[in-house]
């Protein structure tokens, strides 16, 4: 069976990738060999050290690799807006009761997304903003600044919804805005081109895995990545939605752009 290895290295993203991982393997004959690797030196270095084929999310640095010569495949379509949502505490109940508080901003991601959004709520007088990194807080933790009452809000990943909410918290709906958001997975240049099969495949699990990762919630499950499998749809929805878009699958290269050979398929 054809293999493609994936690395990934936060854990949040594990419920998607073994419904991805099963799709590939009952559809495609394709093993996606998954690994993890929890330092951000070690992920960064994989793709550059045959350490892997495929990363999944966490890319921007692959634009400062690309500046220097690397040849870098992005894929999955970027989401159209922020991904993220506004949690203030039960009492808010108009975004126009934030004019002037402070709001916690992750420093990880995408925080120029936070300042934008806040621009466009044109509360006056603005909110102001304090930067909160991770290592505080924890991972997406910035919502213990709200509970603690040193802060009016944040901007938070749905994914770590339940966490905020368990806490008090509460989403307060406000409008997204129009942005291109990263690419989902990438891999090296050469490596997309060499053999543009087994690639093809994997694409067509990963957009399966959006589509149909419901079906296979009982894989994961039993396989002991989370305890819930109903947690594991939640969280699969959301990552999902951060990863490919409605429009469909694309690529985007960085750095030189080798041809990809094209194979017409075996009908």
């Amino acid at each position: 069976m054809r293999t493609v290895r994936l690395a990934y290295r936060d854990r949040d993203r594990l419920p998607f990738i073994e419904c991805v991982r099963e799709m590939a393997r009952r559809h495609y004959g394709v093993e996606v060999a998954v690994q993890r690797i929890d330092t951000t030196e070690g992920y960064e270095d994989a793709l550059f050290d045959d350490g892997c084929d495929v990363i999944i999310e966490h890319l921007e640095y692959l634009y400062a690799r690309a500046a220097e010569g690397a040849e870098v495949t992005m894929f999955c379509a970027p989401v159209s807006g922020s991904g993220v949502q506004l949690v203030v505490p039960p009492a808010v109940a108009l975004v126009s009761e934030l004019s002037g508080a402070t709001i916690a901003v992750r420093t990880s991601g995408r925080p120029e997304s936070v300042f934008m959004r806040l621009r466009a709520l044109r509360l006056d007088p603005e909110p102001k903003t304090v930067l909160v990194a991770d290592a505080e807080v924890g991972r997406w933790g910035q919502w213990k600044k709200v509970v603690s009452g040193e802060c009016a809000a944040t901007f938070m990943s749905p994914i770590y919804l339940p966490q905020a909410e368990a806490a008090g918290l509460k989403v307060l709906p406000v409008p997204d805005i129009p942005m291109v958001g990263n690419f989902g997975q990438a891999c090296l240049s050469a490596f997309a081109s060499e053999d543009d099969g087994p690639m093809e495949d994997y694409m067509r699990a990963v957009v399966q895995g959006w589509r149909n990762g419901p079906g296979y919630a009982e894989v994961a499950d039993a396989r002991g990545v989370i305890d819930d499998a109903p947690e594991l749809l939640r969280q699969g929805g959301g990552l999902v939605d951060a990863v490919v878009s409605r429009a469909g699958a694309k690529l985007v290269q960085l750095g030189a752009r080798p041809r990809m050979r094209r194979r017409r398929r075996a009908r």
